[in-house]
């Protein structure tokens, strides 16, 4: 089993990585956004260095922009893996743009993740290309209408003939992730609230505090 913390909240960073459950950190704009920072801005060998030195194996980036940029993007975070001796893994959108653009970033020798993924047709391209993972978007398939059982059998079945790994996002709870589990799924990228919810069961609570409770008083 493999969990990644879906977040750009370095707060949330702090807080949960320590668990020892994660392998590393996932991000991308849109989290960046909520987290209150300005993507183009973001200092990226910080952020890097922060995954490490809180455990983390690995750190996922996302590309924007045109050619240019993303290949400049791309060569930046890898160098900067390179350093800290963190697999850096550029993230790079299933559209016909990202998937020209892939081969070049693929080049460079680092890891990367084909992103947005919403049908099971797209994994055939991310094996073709050779990428290292794809991002199939759970939550947001489901509420596009799609039928979430059957594409993401197939993208399972698909996964056996190369090495593209499923890493599994837009996920909406727990009981999802179990449901994808029983699947056969084992990378994921979740959200702190679903973190905490992993970590919340009241009857185990219960049970713990009445270990302790027991410990004080010798009954």
């Amino acid at each position: 089993m493999r969990l990644y913390l879906d977040s750009a909240d370095t707060d949330q960073w702090n807080r949960l990585l320590p668990s020892g459950i994660f392998y590393g950190v996932t991000t991308n704009p849109l989290l960046a956004a909520r987290a209150g920072l300005d993507y183009g801005q973001i200092n990226w060998s910080e952020l890097a260095r922060r995954v490490c030195d809180l455990g983390g194996s690995e750190l996922h980036g996302q590309i924007v922009g045109d050619e240019i940029a993303a290949l400049r993007f791309a060569e930046n975070i890898y160098d900067i893996g390179a350093k800290l001796q963190l697999e850096t893994v550029v993230k790079i959108p299933l559209t016909r743009q990202g998937i020209y653009l892939a081969p070049k970033i693929r080049a460079m020798g680092g890891k990367i993740l084909m992103t947005a993924c919403y049908s099971a047709h797209q994994m055939i391209i991310a094996q073709a290309i050779g990428a290292d993972y794809i991002a199939p978007y759970v939550g947001r398939m489901a509420e596009a209408g799609r039928d979430i059982d059957t594409q993401l059998r197939q993208i399972k079945s698909m996964s056996a003939m190369g090495k593209c790994r499923p890493l599994l996002a837009s996920l909406r709870s727990v009981t999802q992730m179990i449901d994808l589990i029983d699947m056969g799924h084992d990378c994921f990228t979740i959200s702190p609230a679903i973190a905490d919810a992993l970590m919340e069961e009241p009857l185990t609570l219960n049970a713990a505090q009445e270990f302790e409770a027991a410990a004080k008083t010798g009954v």
